[in-house]
């Protein structure tokens, strides 16, 4: 989890660098396309079925991805970076909140607590944080956070009637790529230079990594110390805010990402023995 949380975090880093050109459209775009050739490859090589009966619910947690990702990476683009990761970390607590409908459950007592503690937290890091223009990439941050809850509870759902991880992966990463390419012909699209490279395979590399180290932690470790070491991003990510862009949030934005990160720990003990995680390359 160490492993993906660098990775998500220097993702987010190369976003932000890559945005001083590229739309969030261009950025989806790419990071979406070297997702869709490594999973092609690896199907093609182990000759692996692309047909599934349930393809309505592929198809539904691929687009609510795909807008789910656009959002965070308009956040990451607008807003300082440890604040938009830290947005689109609000999705455990979501989770939390819609599981026990979809499960037709009564939610626990602890969960209300829960969602009081995040929701003050991002009530204390939208006031301070934000100045007027700052709000539409807010808006989209905390979004991105409720559209990965409903992408999760779609993987979850997908994984409860046998579909494999890599052909899930296969329809996302293909709507996104086909998503982004149409939203490019509506919005713009830079050319590409050689210098450009290294940003965009960088972006689509640690992405890569970063989702198949979280998979694995969340296969074979404990759910609870995962999550936990999952916000690990945020704080890598404001290193990364402070070194290269010399971002400083106060003294109240850090309490409120405090609190955030401890409502989704809450809430993902709530939800045990089901496993909830925070989405990032949703």
């Amino acid at each position: 989890m160490l492993v993906a949380a660098l990775g998500f975090a220097i993702m987010g880093a190369l976003v932000k660098v890559g945005a001083q050109k590229f739309s969030s459209g261009e950025l989806v775009f790419y990071r979406s396309l070297f997702g869709l050739l490594a999973i092609w490859w690896y199907i093609h090589a182990k000759k692996l079925p692309l047909a599934t009966p349930v393809m309505f619910k592929q198809m539904s947690r691929a687009v609510v991805g795909f807008i789910s990702l656009g959002m965070f990476f308009y956040a990451i683009a607008h807003l300082p970076l440890a604040t938009a990761i830290t947005l689109n970390y609000t999705s455990p607590l979501f989770l939390a909140v819609i599981t026990p409908f979809f499960l037709h459950e009564k939610p626990k007592k602890t969960l209300f607590i829960a969602l009081i503690i995040g929701l003050i937290g991002v009530t204390i890091l939208l006031k301070p944080t934000f100045n007027r223009e700052d709000w539409l990439a807010g808006s989209l941050g905390l979004l991105s956070g409720i559209g990965a809850a409903f992408a999760y509870m779609h993987v979850k759902q997908l994984g409860k009637v046998n579909e494999p991880d890599w052909r899930t992966v296969y329809y996302f990463t293909l709507i996104s790529t086909i998503g982004a390419g149409m939203w490019m012909l509506f919005d713009s699209f830079h050319a590409l230079d050689w210098q450009d490279l290294p940003i965009l395979l960088g972006l689509g590399l640690s992405a890569t990594i970063a989702q198949l180290a979280m998979t694995r932690a969340y296969r074979t470790g404990d759910t609870l110390v995962v999550a936990g070491l999952a916000y690990v991003t945020v704080v890598l990510a404001s290193l990364f805010g402070v070194l290269w862009w010399s971002e400083h949030l106060s003294l109240g934005a850090w309490s409120a990402i405090a609190l955030i990160i401890l409502s989704g720990i809450i809430s993902i003990r709530t939800t045990q023995p089901e496993p909830v995680k925070p989405i990032v390359s949703v």
